[in-house]
């Protein structure tokens, strides 16, 4: 028997044989000076503007195949491989390696895969290290059609827990799933985008695993636990005994959770806490509905903006914004104003470099600094209104001049409808996100100028704890269960109730069964998760009574 362990990325239990992956590369390419004195830097540079492009048509395709299958966050993994295919620096270093070196367009790109894959895994924040796999992944993809090596699904003859050293995103997304019971690798991380995309498609996967993992393993029995990161290869009969237990657990609570579907989010003794949903897109909707989710908690519009290949327009988006706001058919839809900055940077929407960019120029201070940016998407809001229980919810706020500022855009936008006699819905409801302490300390203050609130906990818990949410060395001390971030939370839901408004809480804290009760002890009015998390809180919330619940987590 051999206990292995890694870093659990995607929860889950599985049983079965390993199969050990091993890529077929493209050939390897000579790098002999001779080889290089003998090639045509025009005829290399269009060998790889052509292998470029074509790897940027499949990288298109497959972020529709994404879309389709696991939703808009999935589809952006490919669209920032086209961004990084997109980007002139990278494309200028291979173009310039050809000249100065008179190479091959082959040995030219892996000059620049190792140039900027070097400079990512150089840098202290783990979230840029992930990035560096996504270079060597969009090299590899051009280096395959230089060589006329085309990329196919992964052959998997019966159901296998599938090992390899690493697994590129378009490789997890083309594997056949009805084969596949989970996933492990030698590297990666919680951040990269295979991670994310195993996540997003509810395939249990385990990273970090090292070279414990390895073709010696190939054929062996394992179970894995996607959760809590561990895998016993060739289990004896206590370790399987245990899987098996836990298996059943897992199996009780599944039918808990199907027995709830379409019943109401109410506690036992008749405590109402709707759950709703996050999305990205219109695409997503079909994740609620599947999940019985009660409405649309948070829509985050900035991935239409990724989505694009510059701003959307007021028609792209008021279509997108309708397209949701019918489908759930008078159920609430709260979609958040562009939320941008930090970690979600858009090439076509450059902004400053900055020294700490989660301190500088995001969410929305960039839409008040670009009303332009910021009336178009407001116009396609309120005219999105019209068709539904559509509310705007503004991001970041740190004042109540910004929320003011923001009212006179609204009401300008609106007056500019009346003048053109289009419908929208005049009391559609305005909310901000605390998710800042300032926002915290002065919510009396805010609750007075809007409709609702809605807690922000990944950003509050960075803010609060002063600890980089994308960092991965931190460990306990970015603790989102911290008193001071659930003290924070109470603070901005007795502000809310004593103006008579709702309080929602969207960030991950949402979907934590575990602070279930807490939430109820402090008067939340509603959770918005992820949409696979629906049916688990409604079996919490109604396996709870409210009246028993306690603030003891606030206090140390």
């Amino acid at each position: 028997m051999i206990r292995l362990q890694g870093k659990g990325v995607s929860k889950g239990l599985a049983k079965g044989p390993v199969c050990f992956y091993t890529r077929a590369e493209a050939a390897a390419i000579s790098t002999a000076a001779a080889d290089f004195a003998a090639t045509c830097p025009a005829a290399e540079k269009r060998r790889l503007a052509d292998a470029a492009a074509e790897a940027m048509r499949q990288l298109h395709a497959l972020a529709e195949t994404a879309r389709k299958e696991a939703g808009e966050e999935a589809a952006q993994l490919f669209e920032a491989h086209a961004l990084l295919l997109a980007d002139a620096d990278f494309t200028d270093c291979m173009n310039a390696a050809i000249e100065s070196e008179r190479c091959t367009a082959e040995h030219a790109v892996q000059l620049a895969r190792d140039q900027f894959a070097a400079l990512l895994a150089a840098t202290d924040d783990p979230y840029m290290q992930a990035r560096a796999e996504d270079v060597r992944d969009v090299a590899r993809r051009i280096l395959n059609n230089l060589a006329g090596v085309s990329e196919c699904a992964i052959t998997l003859n019966e159901p296998v827990i599938l090992a390899a050293d690493a697994l590129s995103p378009s490789e997890t997304l083309l594997l056949d799933k009805s084969k596949l019971l989970g996933l492990l690798t030698q590297g990666g991380s919680g951040s990269d985008h295979t991670a994310i995309l195993a996540r997003t498609m509810g395939i249990p996967a385990v990273c970090g695993l090292g070279d414990a993992l390895g073709p010696a393993l190939d054929g062996l029995t394992a179970v894995m636990d996607g959760g809590a990161g561990t895998v016993t290869v060739d289990p004896d009969a206590a370790a399987l005994a245990a899987f098996e237990a836990a298996r059943e657990r897992q199996r009780v609570l599944q039918t808990q959770m199907e027995a709830v579907r379409g019943q109401p989010d109410v506690t036992a003794d008749g405590r109402q806490m709707n759950i709703y949903c996050n999305i990205g897109a219109p695409e997503d909707l079909l994740a609620v509905q599947a999940n019985d989710g009660q409405g649309i908690g948070l829509f985050r519009s900035e991935f239409l903006y990724m989505a694009a290949d510059g701003c959307p327009t007021e028609e792209e988006q008021f279509r997108a914004y309708r397209a949701v706001a019918a489908a759930m058919d008078g159920k609430r839809v709260v979609i958040r104003t562009l939320d941008i900055g930090a970690d979600k940077q858009l090439s076509h929407f450059p902004l400053q470099k900055e020294e700490n960019p989660a301190l500088g120029m995001r969410a929305i201070r960039v839409c008040l600094e670009r009303p332009e940016v910021f009336r178009t998407q407001l116009r396609a809001l309120y005219r999105a209104s019209a068709y539904g229980n559509v509310a705007i919810l503004l991001p970041m706020i740190a004042s109540v001049w910004e929320v003011r500022a923001c009212k006179r855009i609204c009401e300008s936008v609106m007056a500019e409808l009346d003048a053109e006699g289009i419908p929208y819905l005049r009391d559609t409801a305005l909310g901000i996100m605390v998710e800042t302490p300032a926002a915290v300390l002065i919510a009396a203050d805010l609750a007075r100028e809007v409709d609702f609130f809605s807690v922000g906990t990944n950003d509050l818990t960075q803010y609060l704890l002063a600890c980089d949410r994308q960092s991965g060395h931190l460990g306990r001390f970015c603790d989102p269960h911290h008193p001071a971030v659930l003290r924070a939370v109470k603070l901005a839901a007795d502000a809310a109730h004593e103006a008579g408004i709702p309080i929602c809480i969207c960030g991950d804290l949402a979907a934590d069964v575990s602070l279930t009760e807490t939430f109820l002890a402090i008067g939340i009015d509603s959770l918005s998760v992820p949409p696979a998390m629906v049916l688990p809180l409604r079996a919490a919330i109604r396996n709870t009574t409210a009246k028993n619940c306690t603030l003891k987590k606030l206090q140390y």
